[in-house]
């Protein structure tokens, strides 16, 4: 593929995941906003720790099957797609089976009976996603973002409905719980018409599974690491807090993480298959190149985080009722501690591309670490606020491991960072000084 017809690709993706994660992100924005307004904040403080349970258990799990598709060379032959799709359902199944016996000792450690049945429940999700269509990795594969950002707006859209029509008659955790389910469901059923002529069957080809091992296991370790790193702060707050302050918490990163799960999207489905298709060029090509597009994104970043920073507690304070205002000094410290992630989200990417996922792996062991430390320690000098203020700077380790991999693999981005930094930095600066003299006050956390 030419290089212009690759750009187009890249250009064309991105939009594509702006528009599809931009409208997401105002539906689930709409529909919380509803949904906070019929259910009690511990409902989604519980819903938030049975996620981050099955989530860990996912991740714990993971094999690279998906990113195994986008980047080997056999990603579009059948034999090598059916392979990776019973190893998909076989792993769904085990984790299943894993939902069922974990759940009473994780109800029994969090003192939550409902969790013993909650788990196992909404763990379904995983034995109903193993049998998604392996189209959804293929458009991935070719950058072919319409159509599939489409269909799981569809998917998300239907239910978030049915959550919101079972909130309104039944104001209980169960419409929370449905919701998962329906949009597993939709969505297993419906990918496997995404592309006409590729029927997904069941196969176990002995090379597939070597080739997806090998280039997975370094999958494993990273995204076990990376659980433990972004999930900590759930686990242990689930631990420290009670349900309802855990639910106000949760409001709170909603919108800290939204320029976050942005870079996400983009670094996944749009920097690393386009990456992937360019590793033959020389690395400092390849790294001016990986920069040129990076600035952009980053740029695009910088105000969005900004306003997040200097303006997140009228966000809070407007749309949420009195229920959840402490949410709104917890908005500017998460948003601005996400800053390093941005930073390294938008270049790790290229160490998966080129076969050296090891150094996020580490970056997110040490992120883990620094959290199970730090975060106690917080609670314990500060309470609620020193805990906010650790989970702010909980990236940091994660950014020092990334940048010295990519130094290592001459990807080096440190002076761009520097530059990108100073400018966000500015642009607060500024807005505050105008709120500040516009007799704006912000709203401090408690221990200040």
């Amino acid at each position: 593929m030419s290089s212009l017809s690759l750009k187009k690709l890249a250009i064309r993706g991105t939009v594509w995941t702006l528009f599809g994660y931009g409208f997401s992100q105002c539906l689930r924005l709409g529909a919380n906003l509803f949904l906070t307004r019929l259910l009690a904040p511990e409902m989604f403080g519980l819903m938030a720790l049975v996620n981050v349970f099955i989530l860990g258990l996912t991740l714990f799990s993971d094999i690279g099957i998906a990113p195994s598709i986008i980047q080997h060379d056999r990603g579009d032959e059948p034999d090598f797609l059916n392979t990776a799709w019973t190893l998909q359902i076989v792993r769904g199944l085990v984790l299943w089976l894993c939902c069922l016996a974990f759940a009473v000792p994780v109800a029994q450690f969090y003192g939550e009976p409902s969790l013993s049945w909650l788990i196992p429940i909404v763990g379904f999700t995983t034995v109903i996603s193993g049998f998604n269509s392996t189209a959804l990795f293929t458009f991935k594969r070719r950058i072919n973002l319409g159509k599939l950002t489409l269909f799981e707006l569809g998917i998300q859209l239907s239910s978030l409905c049915i959550m919101l029509l079972w909130a309104w008659f039944h104001r209980s955790i169960w419409a929370l719980v449905v919701g998962n389910l329906v949009s597993e469901s939709l969505k297993m059923v419906l990918s496997h018409r995404l592309i006409l002529d590729s029927n997904n069957r069941l196969a176990w080809e002995k090379k597939a599974i070597a080739d997806i091992f090998a280039f997975g296991k370094w999958i494993f370790a990273s995204t076990a690491m990376t659980f433990l790193a972004a999930q900590a702060d759930r686990i242990i707050l689930g631990k420290l807090l009670n349900f309802q302050l855990l639910g106000i918490y949760n409001v709170a990163l909603i919108f800290a993480e939204l320029p976050k799960m942005v870079m996400m999207k983009i670094g996944n489905q749009v920097i690393f298959p386009v990456i992937s298709r360019q590793l033959d060029l020389p690395r400092s090509d390849l790294r001016q190149k990986i920069l040129e597009r990076r600035w952009l994104i980053l740029m695009a970043a910088v105000p969005l985080l900004g306003i997040l920073v200097s303006f997140g507690d009228f966000f809070v304070l407007g749309l949420y009722d009195s229920r959840y205002q402490e949410a709104a000094w917890m908005l500017p410290i998460l948003a601005l501690g996400i800053w390093p992630n941005l930073l390294t989200i938008t270049m790790s990417p290229a160490l998966l591309a080129i076969g050296q996922p090891l150094y996020a792996a580490w970056g997110n062991f040490l992120k883990f670490c620094y959290m199970i430390i730090a975060l106690p320690l917080g609670y314990s000098f500060l309470g609620v606020t020193g805990a906010i203020i650790v989970v702010a700077c909980n990236d940091f380790p994660f950014y020092l491991a990334v940048s010295y991999g990519l130094w290592r693999e001459k990807l080096t981005a440190i002076a761009q960072d520097i530059q990108a930094t100073l400018l966000l930095g500015g642009f607060i600066a500024l807005i505050l000084l105008g709120r500040y003299f516009s007799g704006l006050e912000l709203i401090l956390p408690p221990s200040f």
